[in-house]
């Protein structure tokens, strides 16, 4: 009857663990602090279960006062076999979690990110056109994408927003939010999977797109065996993998995928390292496994914000070792990150500050998403914060915020551009504030208006960007000239025949001359060159006007001449 009982009880903790370990989906890898952790508990379970009280370890009597006493008989046979093991494997867990720590190893923490390469920053980072500006931010890439949900009616209450996640899709600088079920009965409704994903640019707030030639069955939110990480660690081989970062991204075709990377420990239980990523079709459940070095050329991103930003901290902080009271060289992030595309590449980018410092950069530091490897740009200015603060504070009268910024190559300085949104999320004004000082700050309701401004700004302050060496004057024919509307602006493009390499970007308002200027009219054009062929005018003339300005100045004077000859013939 022991026997059985016995069994019956081991059975019916092994079903709650499996139900466990199916709902849960827990690492069970024991090379992992939550692994460890796990295996130290189903063991001790099955400890105080067989030896306390399958063996009869609990004794329980009843005396005449029908009193009931519960004793531990400690002389049961195995119990302190038992008992001595679950100690083993407690005070082994616990070492080891005290091993892991920056005082026994601090060059691990110090030296994982590896030593920065120090690079000039114009040199290494391309100009952006302005129509490429990045002016889309992940709250407003939510807001656009709800609105779109809105739109479709029905839609709105069977899906809910997922993460919005920023990547290059065919060159394409794109937010890609997933539609997941807003419920239970939702998802039960759509077993095939919810109606698709929406697609918002990051450089046009117009530009919102719902797909729906592709379900998402498999999401992080879904129930029973579509739930994204129970799929993966239950069918696809990641039950003892350090897995995280679940993030939704789109092939070359537009075909979804979760990319979730994967990570070992280089340190006992710490200082975890991005080795590859999972793939998972969100429409199919397949799953593969790849690499650093082997990955899909579409996938952006192996390396979680998360891992970066802590490694340039413990480099920072553990740079003299534990023991450095002084603070000397000590550097730490500033108060926020932001992802960046230089060319096809995909980078995390933020500002180094000394440790007490808040508004004071020290440099910047770009890592990419992929390989990891790190750059330092040995360049002092002002933090991010401090940037959003003083273009928040050129506009105060409206209450404007400023987005997070993003650090730009304009004119061959370092240059932080953001967007200043109303209460309600929408984009009012844009910024540009120099990084190396804050003070110098231009703001426009366009993007056009702004660089104008700020270049004025830069003009007239020491840093003389105008006067400087990217400042140029062309004249000539004009090619081919056309307006086009982006927004509530319109902006002209010109080509002259003497610069057939270069387009002339001129906004409506610099120039009454330009609704009325054709091709073969004869201009002047004060632009800044950028060296990717695009160049943003600071000044347009037409000299035809002038020209026909100058012959009506001089009729007058030959019909005099003309009437005084009539005169003395006569």
């Amino acid at each position: 009857m022991k026997k059985k009982t016995k069994l019956l009880l081991n059975l019916a903790l092994t079903l709650f663990f499996l139900i466990m370990i199916i709902v849960k989906g827990p690492n069970l890898n024991p090379l992992y602090s939550d692994g460890a952790f796990a295996w130290c508990f189903i063991f001790s379970s099955y400890v105080v279960l067989n030896f306390l009280i399958g063996l009869g370890g609990i004794r329980v009597t009843t005396d005449q006062s029908s009193h009931m006493s519960v004793s531990v008989d400690k002389n049961v046979k195995g119990i302190k076999t038992g008992i001595t093991l679950l100690i083993i494997f407690w005070l082994l867990y616990f070492a080891v979690t005290v091993l892991s720590m920056p005082l026994f190893n601090y060059k691990a923490y110090r030296d994982q990110l590896g030593q920065p390469e120090i690079s000039e920053f114009t040199e290494t980072v391309q100009p952006l056109a302005l129509n490429q500006l990045p002016v889309v931010d992940k709250a407003l890439a939510r807001e656009l994408a709800d609105k779109k949900v809105g739109e479709n009616p029905g839609l709105g209450s069977q899906v809910v927003l997922g993460t919005p996640v920023i990547q290059k899709v065919n060159g394409k600088l794109v937010w890609v939010v997933p539609l997941e079920h807003s419920g239970f009965f939702k998802w039960l409704k759509n077993l095939d999977g919810s109606a698709g994903y929406i697609v918002v640019s990051a450089t046009d707030v117009s530009d919102v797109d719902l797909v729906t030639d592709h379900k998402i069955k498999y999401q992080e939110n879904a129930y029973l065996l579509d739930d994204l990480n129970r799929h993966v660690r239950l069918f696809e081989g990641g039950l003892f993998r350090g897995m995280t970062d679940y993030s939704f991204e789109l092939d070359d075709d537009g075909v979804p995928y979760w990319v979730i990377t994967t990570y070992k420990n280089r340190w006992l239980f710490s200082l975890p390292e991005a080795s590859g990523v999972a793939i998972v079709n969100a429409s199919t459940g397949e799953t593969n496994y790849y690499g650093v070095d082997d990955l899909p050329e579409w996938v952006d991103r192996v390396q979680p914000e998360e891992f970066i930003m802590q490694q340039i901290q413990n480099q920072g902080a553990y740079v003299h070792g534990i023991f450095n009271f002084s603070n000397q060289d000590k550097f730490r992030t500033s108060q926020g990150n932001i992802i960046v595309y230089n060319g096809s590449d995909c980078y995390l980018f933020t500002g180094l500050t000394s440790v007490g410092s808040d508004e004071s950069a020290i440099g910047f530091i770009m890592v990419d998403m992929v390989t990891k490897e790190p750059k330092m740009y040995q360049m002092s200015g002002a933090t991010e914060m401090a940037a959003q603060q003083s273009a928040q504070g050129k506009v105060q009268q409206y209450g404007y915020s400023a987005s997070f910024p993003m650090i730009i190559n304009l004119d061959g300085k370092a240059t932080y551009f953001m967007t200043l949104k109303d209460r309600a999320g929408l984009i009012k004004q844009y910024a540009f504030v120099s990084v190396s000082n804050y003070t110098n700050v231009g703001t426009g309701e366009t993007i056009d208006s702004a660089l104008r401004n700020f270049r004025q700004v830069m003009g007239s302050s020491n840093d003389g960007i105008i006067t400087g060496q990217n400042a140029k004057e062309a004249e000539g024919k004009v090619y081919r000239i056309a307006s086009e509307a982006l927004g509530e602006s319109i902006t002209y493009k010109l080509i002259l025949k003497e610069k057939p390499d270069q387009i002339f970007t001129i906004s409506y308002d610099l120039s009454n001359e330009l609704a009325l200027t054709e091709p073969g009219d004869r201009v002047k054009i004060n632009y800044m060159a950028s060296g990717t062929g695009i160049c943003i005018a600071t000044a347009f003339d037409n000299l035809e006007f002038k020209q026909i300005s100058d012959d009506e100045s001089t009729a007058p004077a030959e019909s005099s001449e003309a009437a005084e000859s009539e005169s003395s013939a006569e």
